[in-house]
């Protein structure tokens, strides 16, 4: 099959620039596969980050065209046009945000008119967590245009039949980001960044409001003051503040945790990102609200268990007991009982035995052959 997928990618950065990347490159392999990405991708008063651009890593190894301005409606039309002479067979949105709503419309409605082109969106998110005015909207707007779905968790499949009841779609597990490299030795990754605690925790990624990382802190310094023995304890914080980093600063020096919190405040590169998780004996997943999380499956790739909240399709990765804990969001004192079960039960080892078990069915092959299955023949329900 022809294939042009439409959304972020490289040079742009991030989880869904990430998961199309590795999208393409496995398709590939059976497809013809193209990419269609932004000139621009958000106007800088919409951003809140330091950039947009990824400082490191590489673009998958397909063909990448530029085309599409985000605020500019001529460059939808210009770049559909395009895209229909290339007469793909199948174009696959990776859908993530309403703000693209329209232009990703646009492009389907035109592509596939009088045309024998399949309009496919792989949904990340269909409610986004920080609505605005409109954001409903533009979503219903775009999945006019759409002949077939794919969803990652059953918590998208949900929001997805609100919107379209008789959608034709199909659940596929999000797959596991092998792309950050191998489990570095622990006490190696520790030396690298001058970790000298027995006890490691990690939060990773963007910091907003909805990914609980108040509560996180506010859970750590229950804690610490439960047992003198958890004084051992750090927890990382690594990832880029989309949110007043100067207010949770504070809060750990209210609560007198500095000496148990380091800042990584920073978009983290490629090449770092196995030294964080491999110094880590577990991720922490506090989210306040969510659908799925691709850190989620990045501490899979590392073998990592999970502490995570019940939210979204969280528990739907984190088999409680198992492959690490679930607890109930926004609940400081519930979280900092899993975290002290964790190391008073001595549970590492078994969760992390489990997690090599589990992450095996979390396979990019399973979600190129749901693409291959709806282009070829349509699905309705899982």
């Amino acid at each position: 099959m022809n294939i042009i997928i439409v959304g972020p990618v490289y040079p742009w950065r991030g989880g869904i620039a990430h998961h199309t990347a590795m999208l393409a490159d496995h398709l590939k392999s059976r497809h013809h596969v193209e990419v269609v990405t932004f000139s621009r991708q958000y106007p800088a008063l919409l951003f809140p980050g330091k950039s947009q651009y990824e400082q490191d890593g590489s673009p998958p190894d397909v063909r990448i065209y530029q085309w599409i301005d985000s605020m500019n409606p001529f460059s939808w039309v210009s770049a559909a046009v395009k895209i229909r002479n290339m007469k793909p067979d199948v174009l696959l949105f990776a859908y993530s945000l309403p703000f693209f709503g329209p232009c990703y419309g646009i492009l389907s409605a035109i592509v596939r008119w009088k045309a024998p082109t399949k309009a496919l969106f792989l949904c990340h998110n269909i409610i986004p967590h920080e609505r605005w005015i409109g954001s409903i909207l533009f979503t219903k707007f775009a999945f006019l245009f759409s002949d077939y779905f794919i969803v990652q968790s059953a918590a998208v499949e949900k929001d997805l039949l609100k919107l379209i009841p008789r959608a034709k779609y199909t659940v596929v597990p999000h797959p596991v980001y092998a792309k950050f490299g191998s489990v570095i030795p622990k006490d190696e990754a520790r030396r690298m960044l001058g970790i000298t605690a027995s006890n490691v925790l990690l939060y990773f990624g963007y910091v907003r409001p909805y990914k609980g990382l108040a509560t996180l802190i506010d859970a750590l310094k229950i804690f610490v003051a439960s047992e003198p023995k958890n004084n051992n304890v750090l927890l990382l914080i690594v990832g880029e503040f989309y949110d007043d980093e100067a207010r949770y600063r504070a809060r750990v020096n209210d609560l007198q945790l500095a000496r148990y919190v380091v800042f990584v405040s920073e978009y983290v590169p490629n090449e770092r990102v196995a030294t964080y998780f491999s110094a880590a004996d577990v991720v922490v997943l506090p989210y306040l609200s969510a659908t799925q999380s691709g850190i989620a499956q990045i501490a899979y790739n590392f073998d990592k268990p999970i502490i995570a909240t019940d939210v979204g399709g969280l528990a739907e990765v984190v088999i409680d007991e198992k492959t690490g804990f679930i607890v109930a969001p926004n609940d400081p004192r519930a979280l900092a009982d899993r975290i002290a079960r964790f190391y008073t039960e001595g549970r590492e080892e078994e969760f992390s035995a489990r997690v090599k078990q589990e992450k095996k069915k979390y396979s990019w092959d399973r979600l190129v052959e749901a693409i291959e299955d709806l282009a070829c023949a349509g699905h309705h329900g899982p």
